[in-house]
């Protein structure tokens, strides 16, 4: 077993948690309600901004070509791509998706953000790898998971959501566990239990995210000083 396969283990609870969450199983009923896919789409706007600077922080770390390479392409994954299940939403919502784009980080989404360039400031490449692995990982699993249990039919809301992460293969998922198995092999057992533990608590955040968006998380008093994303 892998590196990145014994942290998917330890970590089943967690996936397993997020599959059963009431904004996934939403998605999976077509049943959301506006507020909500507004408020995820405005959170995850700043989220994957951030997603990307780390991204640059992780090249800066790389010693490898292929690393930086890797890196790059999934910034513009990000960029040309990821902006299509956002506009799946939006069209859901009956709202154009540059009207949700630099509202202020909601606690749950800005803990996220923090944890991660935390991690990317303070830690090994390989920490960095294991910190940003869930994102990408849990959402393939629910897509795969949505498309097995109903294969959305045309006239589903969310039908471009699930198919658009279903269908991924090839990409982030599989090219971050490869660098985090082979930085995890070269790394002391500290890394190693560091590595593990970022994992982790990206994986509990993953959770607080949907939470966040099923709840329209905002600060318990609002201040219009909040940094935005």
């Amino acid at each position: 077993m892998s590196f990145t396969e014994q942290l998917r283990k330890e970590n089943d609870d967690l996936f397993a948690a997020i599959f059963k969450h009431p904004f996934v199983r939403g998605i999976a009923g077509g049943k959301l309600d506006r507020e909500q896919l507004i408020h995820y789409v405005k959170q995850d706007y700043e989220y994957l901004n951030a997603f990307m600077r780390i991204y640059g922080i992780a090249i800066s770390k790389c010693s490898r070509r292929e690393d930086i390479a890797m890196f790059q392409e999934q910034i513009g994954f990000i960029l040309h791509s990821e902006v299509h299940p956002h506009q799946n939403f939006c069209t859901a919502a009956g709202v154009r998706y540059e009207e949700l784009q630099g509202d202020p980080l909601a606690p749950s989404a800005h803990h996220y953000i923090r944890h991660m360039l935390t991690v990317a400031h303070e830690g090994s490449l390989g920490e960095i790898a294991a910190a940003l692995l869930p994102c990408p990982w849990t959402y393939v699993e629910i897509g795969q998971r949505l498309m097995a249990e109903l294969p959305p039919q045309e006239a589903h809301p969310f039908r471009e959501w699930i198919e658009f992460y279903g269908k991924l293969s090839g990409g982030s998922t599989e090219r971050l566990c490869e660098l985090a198995d082979r930085l995890a092999a070269e790394a002391t057992a500290g890394e190693r239990a560091r590595m593990a533990e970022h994992f982790r608590h990206s994986c509990q955040l993953e959770y607080m995210f949907w939470d966040m968006a099923w709840r329209v998380e905002t600060w318990p008093v609002e201040s219009n000083t909040l940094v935005k994303g």
